[in-house]
């Protein structure tokens, strides 16, 4: 039997256990680690809850209430323990997540993770420092507004038709790089030049009329429409432009001014601008009695591509120097100059959707299409084509590109500007595809090349406002021939 005394000794000699100083409806048990997932039903409801952010401007929080997002909670030093060889969390760490999640909210970062950021003293910060995005800074403004970065969810690509849905034969059509012999009208009219002669095509009839017919010395080596209305400008191998109304066959006036052929042709309200072999730009009111107003000198070798942008404020102008210009209304020397190209400069397109938006194409030595910010004076990306850069035109109707080539592939390539993806590569011309021209809807597109063909092409979506079909539609299948 026990004794006693040595019982109470024992019990004398034990020291009592440590307890906690809680409130009456709290008992020790309910501290237990096991029982504290079943204790944290509200730090739960703290941490899923939602916690919305402005994206776009500084959030400024109560004088004496920090803000989360803000503060640096890294100094608290409160992070998770490393686990334990069997894979099992380690009871501070729980805790200390819960404190940090239940404090801070559940997107504070750890101490690990916070270390990449700068050093700061202040562990609360009293407003939140929000990062402007990427496009933001671009010089076009939102959405697709750089060449080759997206900010639009990536969309399945769009199907486009890989044959043409009607070819003409175009016999005499030249295999020359440097002319521009293919425009269509406002008026969904085609003139296309033939040798010395110039051919209509409606393209709503299908008829074909003959404009003019040159002589036997002489040729056609460009064509233009006003950008309104039924008149034809006609660039001619001896360095005269004819203008024409289409409406009636008749010939209005002829100017004068180069010496050697013309090769390009631009439209700018009443002003017709003129590139030819003889280096010089000539600038033409035909309103006026003179043959030119002015005069801009700047390339070195021939003026092969004109383009005004779609304010008509500026002027493009490529030649076989390499060169790419950009003039205003009022100036004869360039007012930017780009020399990145290694090839003639044929090739160019203003976008109809961003201001100050230029794209430009260089030939077999080149192969680029190069993008330009006129506004800023900047080169903003190069796409390496792999093939001779004949013709570029944009959509009107959304922010996609075509291209047309030569040596030495001779194919068709939609492009999404967004990202310079390709959307679609078209074959069948056999020869370089120098000629390119785009119907007045914005959905259809004609090619011409050396193998005397013209094939056209659906590859545009129309207009969202348009719920009818195009009026060039699918009845005109077959092959026929222009003249």
């Amino acid at each position: 039997m026990d004794d006693p005394t040595i019982s109470n000794q024992r019990n004398q000699s034990a020291p009592p256990t440590p307890r906690l100083n809680l409130p009456s409806r709290m008992s020790d048990s309910s501290l237990h680690l096991e029982n504290l997932p079943s204790r944290t039903t509200h730090i739960n409801r703290m941490i899923n809850s939602t916690y919305n952010r402005s994206p776009s401007r500084t959030i400024y929080s109560d004088r004496f209430i920090p803000s989360r997002s803000g503060s640096n909670f890294a100094l608290f030093d409160i992070s998770n323990s490393p686990t334990s060889a069997e894979g099992k969390e380690d009871s501070s760490g729980t805790y200390n997540s819960l404190l940090r999640a239940a404090l801070f909210g559940p997107d504070t970062p750890n101490k690990k993770e916070s270390s990449g950021l700068p050093a700061c003293r202040n562990i609360f910060r009293y407003k939140t420092e929000t990062k402007r995005p990427l496009h933001s800074l671009s010089p076009f403004g939102l959405d697709e507004s750089v060449p080759g970065i997206s900010h639009s969810p990536v969309k399945a690509p769009r199907k486009v038709p890989r044959s043409p849905y009607k070819v003409l034969d175009a016999p005499a059509l030249q295999d020359d790089f440097y002319l521009n012999l293919v425009d269509w009208s406002s008026t969904n009219v085609l003139a296309v030049g033939l040798g010395n002669c110039v051919y209509l095509w409606n393209a709503c009839s299908s008829k074909v009329t003959k404009l003019c017919d040159l002589g036997i010395d002489d040729s056609v080596c460009s064509v233009g429409w006003a950008q309104r209305g039924t008149h034809l400008a006609v660039g001619t191998r001896n360095g005269k432009v004819q203008i024409w109304d289409a409406s009636r066959c008749r010939r209005i006036r002829t100017m004068e001014g180069h010496r050697l052929r013309i090769g390009a042709l631009a439209w700018s309200s009443s002003i017709l601008s003129s590139g030819s072999r003889d280096k010089s730009i000539l600038q033409r009111d035909i309103r006026a009695q003179d043959d030119f107003v002015s005069k801009l000198s700047g390339h070195k070798s021939e003026v092969c591509g004109l383009k005004w942008s779609y304010d008509n404020r500026e002027l493009a102008s490529g030649g076989n120097d390499n060169k790419l210009f950009v003039w205003n209304q009022h100036s004869t020397q360039p007012v930017l100059k780009y020399c990145e190209h290694t090839a003639a400069v044929k090739a160019i397109a203003w976008s109809p959707h961003l201001h100050g938006l230029l794209a430009s194409g260089g030939g077999t030595a080149d192969r680029c299409i190069r993008f330009w910010n006129t506004t800023t004076n900047t080169h903003l990306s190069c796409m390496d084509t792999g093939s001779q850069v004949c013709n570029l035109v944009w959509s009107k109707n959304v922010n996609e590109l075509v291209s047309t080539h030569g040596y030495s592939q001779n194919q068709i390539i939609v492009w999404r500007c967004s990202t310079m993806s390709k959307l679609a590569t078209l074959t069948g011309h056999t020869y370089r595809v120098l000629y390119l021209a785009i119907s007045p809807d914005g959905q259809t597109i004609v090619t011409g090349a050396g193998d005397e063909t013209l094939r056209f092409w659906n590859v545009f979506p129309s207009p969202k406002s348009q719920n009818t079909d195009s009026e060039i539609g699918a009845s005109s299948f077959g092959r026929t021939t222009i003249r």
